[in-house]
């Protein structure tokens, strides 16, 4: 059941959003609060916010986009029966945006009181990374590719 105001209506229909989504990737986290889970995404991650509202946010950072929709959105969808009650959602998996500086990711996680189960680290995979957990027990993996000479 949708909680977005009558008079507001997204930036671009539904259909055309869904026909504009050609190549890659996609992932779509179903939240307890989209504006919450904005301002974890911009502060932390430093991503934009290309259209939120109360039901279903566009987000962008380092060259990525995935959408949030909020649980009360998917009530007769599948989905719902297998998120209902969990506590931290997407167990197993990692959300890693790549070209996010973990420094500055960990930085922020910590002023904005989020879980940072690991601080940036050089990892011997070539990357430096970092751990962080969202509201809804997403783990996200900020990272950058290592320089070369870094430790020369």
């Amino acid at each position: 059941m949708k909680q977005r105001p009558m008079d507001q209506t997204p930036w671009m229909s539904p259909p055309d959003f869904g026909r504009s989504l050609k190549i890659g990737i996609g992932f779509n986290l179903l939240v307890t609060d989209v504006a919450r889970t904005v301002k974890f995404s911009t502060e932390v991650l430093g991503a934009t916010a290309t259209y939120q509202d109360v039901d279903f946010a566009v987000l962008r950072a380092c060259g990525s986009e995935w959408m949030l929709h909020a649980d009360h959105t998917y009530r007769d969808n599948p989905l719902s029966g297998i998120i209902k009650g969990i506590e931290a959602r997407g167990a197993g998996v990692e959300l890693r945006l790549y070209g996010c500086d973990p420094d500055i990711a960990v930085a922020e996680a910590r002023a904005g009181g989020w879980t940072v189960l690991a601080g940036a680290m050089d990892k011997p995979h070539g990357l430096r990374e970092s751990i962080i957990v969202d509201d809804d027990g997403y783990v996200w993996v900020p990272g950058i590719a290592l320089q070369k000479d870094r430790d020369a």
